[in-house]
């Protein structure tokens, strides 16, 4: 049956307020049970953590005007505070967004308004997407991702006017609504390579969301900030920098993405010099590799030797 330790850990992740922990430590005790021969628990087991994934990702249904079907796509997350890992002083500042935003009526009665607009901006996998899921975790909203490769069409004037009916959703429907890729309309309009059309969607996102007053959330996110049109940063209400992982980081990664898995004198040293220069979800990506290896070999722990070759093979990855 389960070893200690993986009873422990379902016990830490369930009293922490943890779902996404407790998921993946039930996993991994269903991945252990198999090992052990026990396949018929472990497919309940499976089958009871799917079941309960199902549900809890069922999207929201949203009625949107014929013109925005497929444009944005609403889900609500599950995937709590707890799972971001970040440098202390940005996950101080995403605490204050949450703060402000739960007691926006005490600000506003002081003249005051919460942050409501955010820029995040960093390289790919560094957990911009990931926090706009935990915002709406936290603050119990549906997450809206607006699909921008859908949002341009070739008819003048066609894209501003889709675009108003979008900051019309966020006026009415409380959400938080994710502009991914967001250098797609936000190119500065001085390039050379600009267009018409490209020009008018980034003019009126500048009038849309100085005029936004609502109670959303607009989370704008961007890989490549020095592309963006400098006007833009001044309409938001923050911009968050989210840099590659330091070493605590990563060394919170690994532990958080192993669990269970984690070999009891495992040398993080090793790892942590490995590592470098990758992103978070690169890191946990890599983790996930080791562990399936390590359930193929029947094995139930990862040492820090079998970890650093999938590690050597993101950097592979990322090289070409």
């Amino acid at each position: 049956m389960a070893t200690s330790e993986q009873i422990k850990a379902l016990v830490r992740a369930h009293w922490s307020d943890d779902p996404e922990r407790f998921r993946t430590v039930a996993l991994q005790v269903a991945a252990h049970e198999a090992t052990q021969g026990h396949g018929i628990f472990a497919h309940e087991l499976r089958a009871i953590v799917d079941n309960a994934l199902r549900k809890e990702h069922r999207a929201v249904i949203v009625q949107y005007p014929p013109e925005l079907q497929g444009l944005v796509r609403t889900e609500e997350p599950s995937t709590p505070l707890a799972a971001l890992v970040l440098p202390n002083g940005l996950t101080d500042r995403i605490h204050r967004v949450i703060e402000e935003y739960v007691q926006r009526d005490k600000l506003r009665a002081h003249g005051l308004g919460p942050r409501r607009k955010l820029l995040l901006a960093g390289l790919p996998g560094t957990g911009k997407t990931l926090t706009a899921r935990i915002l709406a975790h936290e603050l119990q909203l549906p997450l809206s991702v607006v699909q921008l490769d859908m949002l341009v069409t070739k008819y003048m004037g066609e894209s501003p006017a889709r675009l108003r009916q979008i900051f019309d959703l966020i006026a009415h429907s409380p959400a938080v609504y994710l502009f991914d890729e967001f250098d797609a309309i936000g190119g500065g309009r001085t390039l050379g390579d600009d267009v018409g059309e490209m020009r008018r969607v980034l003019n009126a996102f500048l009038q849309f969301i100085e005029q936004d007053r609502s109670d959303s959330l607009i989370v704008a996110a961007t890989n490549s900030p020095e592309l963006l049109d400098h006007a833009l940063f001044r309409r938001f209400d923050d911009l968050l920098e989210y840099p590659l992982p330091g070493p605590e980081e990563r060394r919170r990664l690994v532990s958080n993405a192993l669990g269970v898995f984690l070999d009891k004198r495992f040398g993080f040293a090793t790892v942590i010099k490995a590592s470098t220069g990758l992103s978070g979800a690169e890191i946990v990506l890599a983790c996930c590799d080791a562990m399936k290896a390590a359930i193929l070999s029947d094995s139930s722990h990862v040492a820090a030797r079998a970890l650093v070759p999938f590690l050597h093979e993101r950097h592979e990855v990322r090289r070409r």
